[in-house]
């Protein structure tokens, strides 16, 4: 059987693992050494050890991330933010200048209006949805456009198509993070974008108890960015590496049901007479319907919405809510419910919450993989 044909099912579970098997263990077994005897190698970066992200336990996890996607090469790190960061300071200098879409993760938002111009990066922001003004951010100095597959915390999906087409019609390097979408609902690399990122915390691991990141791309991006990983050292501990592998092998079926409970609980909210707007793709009523259709092979398992009553009404719902768990993060098998301005978006200022679109009010939720019926009902005692 010719397994590149094979079903994502079946990918998630068995695309890079080891072969022969590690004396014959159906998982990779945790290497616990933080360096492996010298064989010769003529390159640092070959060298066997934890902060050069080529162990064992490294190794498989990058050949299975890299087939998921589609690409060439990929690479884990110590958190989602050490893959973000990484990526751009590799192919960012002093006088270079970024090209963002204006709606982000608020650490993301954070690092590239704030940090990266200590860097002598410049920046500008721009609606991913609305090509028809991309072309006035070019500069003879651009060499990046940065965006989300799936905006956080708007839900909102620009044009991606044109996002690469822009980036190739002007030689610049094309980067998404992928967090929220997951290679379940879209493989970045295959639409013709340059490197894919994640926050490896939430789906790809799917169980709220490590924290890592994932950078995947072709070569010589992956080997660039790599080289750039062992200095600043972001690399992730095996048992992590460990954790991350077996939570990836149910991310098909654990996406699957979030997104069709997803889907119900936005469509039960939409129609609710407490509920005054729903961000959620899979909504005929949302903007980026049409594209969530023709782009991805699901909606997702993230919901934001407002409620009539503004703050304390959105503070008392969350508060009388039994089965989510208030709290940051998001993509774990329980749900987890927050206003995005208290946690994942806190370092924002008043103006750059206005520049992305997001009311303090507004309440996210992250889709587990509970009852629906028991989700549904717990929505309903909890608005009353």
């Amino acid at each position: 059987m010719d397994k590149k044909k094979q079903a994502f099912n079946t990918k998630v579970i068995h695309a890079g693992e080891p072969d022969p098997r590690i004396e014959g263990a159906i998982n990779v077994p945790i290497f616990q050494s933080s360096t492996f005897e010298f064989e010769g190698q003529t390159d640092y970066n070959d060298l066997k050890y934890i902060r050069l992200n080529n162990t064992p336990n490294h190794v498989a996890l990058h050949k299975k991330l890299a087939i998921l996607e589609g690409a060439e090469k990929a690479l884990v790190t110590s958190s989602g933010m050490s893959a973000i960061t990484t990526t751009l300071l590799t192919f960012l200098k002093n006088g270079d200048h970024l090209i963002a879409n204006n709606t982000l993760y608020g650490g993301t938002a954070d690092y590239i209006k704030n940090d990266l111009p200590d860097y002598g990066i410049e920046v500008d922001f721009i609606d991913a949805g609305d090509p028809s003004n991309w072309a006035d951010y070019i500069k003879s100095n651009t060499k990046v456009i940065y965006v989300e597959t799936i905006t956080n915390p708007l839900m909102q999906i620009g044009a991606l198509d044109k996002v690469v087409e822009f980036a190739k019609e002007n030689n610049l390097i094309s980067m998404i993070d992928n967090t929220l979408a997951s290679p379940t609902l879209f493989c970045p690399i295959q639409h013709g974008f340059d490197i894919s990122l994640h926050s490896a915390t939430k789906y790809l691991n799917g169980h709220s108890d490590i924290v890592a990141g994932a950078i995947i791309g072709d070569d010589p991006y992956i080997s660039m960015i790599s080289s750039k990983l062992n200095h600043l050292g972001g690399s992730l501990d095996p048992h992590a590496c460990f954790l991350l592998h077996r939570g990836i092998k149910t991310l098909s079926i654990r996406m699957e049901k979030q997104c069709e409970s997803a889907l119900i609980i936005a469509k039960f909210l939409e129609k609710h007479p407490k509920v005054s707007s729903v961000n959620y793709p899979g909504l005929s009523s949302s903007p980026s319907h049409r594209r969530a259709k023709q782009l991805l092979c699901g909606f997702g398992g993230m919901i934001s919405f407002l409620l009539e009553g503004g703050i304390p009404a959105a503070d008392d719902l969350i508060s009388k809510l039994q089965i989510p768990i208030s709290t940051a993060s998001l993509g774990g098998v329980e749900s987890l419910i927050t206003r995005p301005v208290q946690t994942s978006h806190s370092l924002l200022s008043d103006e750059e919450l206005q520049l992305a679109g997001i009311e303090k009010s507004l309440i996210r939720i992250s889709v587990g993989i509970e009852s629906v019926d028991d989700l549904i009902e717990d929505f309903e005692q909890a608005l009353k």
